[in-house]
Order: C-alpha cells, then structure tokens, then sequence
C-alpha cells in the first residue's frame, strides 16, 4: 500500500509539472490542440489529487491551498492562451 501511494504522488507531481509546463509554452505559441492537452493533464492531475486526498485526508488543508495556487496558475495560463488564440483567429 505504502508503495503505491508514493508512486502515485510521483505521478501526480510529474503530471502536475509537465501541465505548467505545457501551458507556459502555450503561451508562447499558441494551439488549440496544447490547450486541449493541458485540459487533460489538469484533469489527471485533479483526478490523482483527489485519490490521495482521500487515501490521506488529514493532509486535506495543505493539499487544498497548493491545489487552489496550481489551479489560479493554470486557469490563468489557460485563459491568457485561449484569449491569444481567439484574437488570431479574428484577425483577417
């Protein structure tokens, strides 16, 4: 049991990374194609999240505050990159 909890919060760090990190280089070149891959990763990252809250929920205040930071981030990030792609696509 020991073992697969560290493994998934291995996963979920790894995931959680590579997600800012896809979405600071969408920033700076934007797809809708990145964009719809962060989604993903978020939801992954949400998703093992949400099972090691539950598996360790005396942790549950720590894990809500870096939670609701990396959401702000990526929700920002996102929207930023959803703005840059939606004026491109209204330019003639």
């Amino acid at each position: 049991m020991r073992y697969t909890v560290v493994m998934i919060l291995l996963i979920h760090i790894i995931i959680a990374l590579c997600s800012l990190l896809v979405s600071g280089l969408n920033l700076a070149r934007p797809s809708w194609r990145a964009l719809r891959f962060t989604y993903g990763l978020v939801a992954a990252t949400l998703a093992s999240g949400t099972y090691l809250t539950i598996l360790h929920p005396a942790h549950l205040a720590n894990v809500c505050l870096s939670g609701l930071a990396y959401l702000a981030i990526i929700t920002t990030l996102a929207g930023l990159t959803r703005h840059k792609l939606a004026r491109e696509t209204l330019r003639p």
